[in-house]
């Protein structure tokens, strides 16, 4: 069961924590968030945000802060509407009649916020960049596709250029991969995968990543760490021009303080209303309230260079232990009142091919009896020692639901159990991506396209970008390769299915739950969100 504290000692904690760090944060970027409450078509749109975790470098770029501020910026051959569809953009067309050769032919007039033309030979030079090991580019693994990729990519390697890719003019350029891919051409869209300008190659990653210069539909205006950011209408910008002058992703210590500035007018979009706020917010907010099923899922990975959390017979019963041994439903009715699905496999339900049917599922569904039976044959192959904590970013709304899942196990498993707070999503990504991490920690995955492959691929295939928990399984690999390489989706389906089977039994990250958005807006504000749970940037509205 979930221990709770009475109603008015929780409620009047919440509060106090909730006004101390409206005071602490908000208290200080709300002044210049007024000063900018306009309205029109010039409107500068104050939205929450956070600190990115490093430098705006697309290929570089692996979370949700730093990731809604790149895409903003740029703008790849693919760009994708609201609900997930993609759309020629930068590109003239992308030919391909086998999934395995790509001819791209780019649109002659778009250019960078430097006036420098978007040619052929930015887009090559900005994936051999992410590609080569020597960059240490935290989204290396999605060139992984491309013919070459593994001789730039590997430990020492000397090469800096994929042989798969070619410019042909100014405004053409092939691809050529290692073998067909039935996702390559969806993720084009995805930001690993735009253009970088020349000076970007003469300033260097680290200063450029402080004052990107873009093609995107907004440019840099001013970047106040930890504080606020600010981008705006990019005039010269070819594709879809946005409704509003800019945005302002304004950046809050916790959820709490955004939903007080929402509420009060010094905040114009909310992209997640903070649990305490979840009973009532359709209430306050009337028609301003947004709810939609959108491709996020929520996990806690256990590195597998933990101990007794090996890749080992001992680690994988024990993972079965702990997730087995909380109620993820219960949790959901009592933390998020019902605004979250329970996890059933990796993916999220809208996305297309999800299956709450996989072959070993039972694993992640509650159990306690079972539980307590694998934590003790884990038990009988090496006695536990220490406790079980999850870390997780204090700014982002985690703490009671932490709090119920360590609760849980603790109360399952006779063993201590607690929560790991770290001050800010940018700290525990950092030890996660290093793995320094001496625990388990809170994760997540926002849809970066609409397909099951996206959701695996960069978290659990062996060396992957977002692998944080180093895990690594043959079988899982060579039946994702599989899947890609299928050129048939249903073949594709059944097979990324047939790995998600794999990962069922070993559990890499114990899965918790997809989401059911709940936002909102600010009065006189017109925005939604898109099918991966972000706002719809460019088409926010302010009268």
């Amino acid at each position: 069961m979930v221990r709770r504290r009475s109603r008015s000692t929780a409620t009047r904690a919440i509060l106090a924590i909730a006004v101390a760090a409206s005071l602490a944060v908000s208290g200080c970027s709300m002044q210049g968030a007024r000063s900018q409450n306009t309205v029109g078509p010039d409107a500068i749109i104050r939205v929450n945000g956070g600190e990115p975790q490093n430098g705006l470098i697309p290929s570089d770029t692996s979370e949700n802060m730093g990731g809604r501020v790149v895409d903003s910026l740029f703008t790849g051959l693919y760009s994708y509407k609201a609900d997930g569809t993609p759309e020629l953009a930068n590109a003239e067309s992308v030919e391909t009649t086998d999934n395995k050769r790509f001819l791209v032919k780019l649109k002659r007039d778009w250019k960078f916020t430097d006036g420098t033309p978007v040619k052929a030979e930015n887009y090559v030079r900005a994936w051999n960049f992410g590609a080569a090991v020597g960059n240490l580019q935290k989204q290396q693994s999605f060139y992984a596709p491309i013919a070459g990729f593994d001789e730039v990519s590997e430990k020492g390697a000397t090469k800096t250029e994929m042989r798969g890719l070619q410019v042909i003019d100014d405004y053409t350029f092939s691809i050529e991969l290692a073998a067909p891919n039935i996702d390559f051409k969806l993720a084009l869209g995805f930001t690993p995968f735009v253009p970088l300008p020349d000076v970007f190659f003469t300033e260097g990653k680290e200063k450029f990543g402080q004052n990107p210069v873009g093609n995107g539909p907004y440019k840099l205006k001013q970047w106040r760490h930890n504080v606020q950011l600010e981008v705006v209408r990019y005039e010269d910008y070819k594709g879809p021009k946005p409704k509003n002058g800019g945005l302002t992703f304004i950046m809050y210590e916790s959820y709490d303080p955004a939903y007080i500035d929402l509420t009060s007018g010094n905040l114009d979009a909310l992209d997640n209303i903070p649990n305490s706020a979840l009973r009532s917010f359709q209430k306050t907010l009337g028609k301003k309230a947004i709810i939609k099923s959108t491709a996020q899922t929520q996990n806690f990975v256990i590195p597998q260079f933990l101990e007794h959390f090996g890749s080992d017979e001992e680690g994988r019963l024990r993972r079965q232990a702990i997730s087995m041994s909380f109620d993820r439903q219960q949790i959901i009715d009592v933390v998020f009142q019902g605004f979250r699905n329970p996890a059933l496999e990796f993916t999220a339900r809208s996305i297309p091919g999800w299956d709450g049917n996989i072959p070993g599922n039972g694993n992640v569904k509650y159990n306690p009896e079972l539980a307590k039976q694998r934590w003790a044959q884990a038990n009988a192959i090496k006695p536990w020692t220490g406790s079980f904590t999850i870390a997780y970013n204090s700014d982002g709304d985690h703490k009671q639901w932490i709090d119920a899942v360590t609760n849980q196990i603790k109360n399952t498993l006779g063993i201590d159990a607690a929560g790991k707070p770290y001050a800010t999503f940018k700290q525990i990504r950092d030890e996660l991506t290093k793995k320094t991490i001496k625990s388990a920690g809170r994760s997540g995955w926002q849809g970066d396209y609409p397909t099951q492959l996206n959701f695996l691929e960069s978290n659990y295939l062996t060396g992957a970008g977002s692998n944080d928990g180093d895990y690594s399984n043959p079988a899982f690999d060579a039946k994702i390769a599989e899947a890609q390489q299928a050129l048939d989706p249903v073949q594709s389906t059944r097979l990324v299915n047939e790995a998600q089977a794999i990962l069922l039994n070993d559990l890499p990250v114990v899965p918790l739950w997809d989401y059911k958005a709940a936002a909102g807006v600010g009065d006189g504000v017109k925005g939604d969100l898109t099918w991966n749970g972000r706002f719809d940037f460019t088409n926010i509205t302010k009268e």
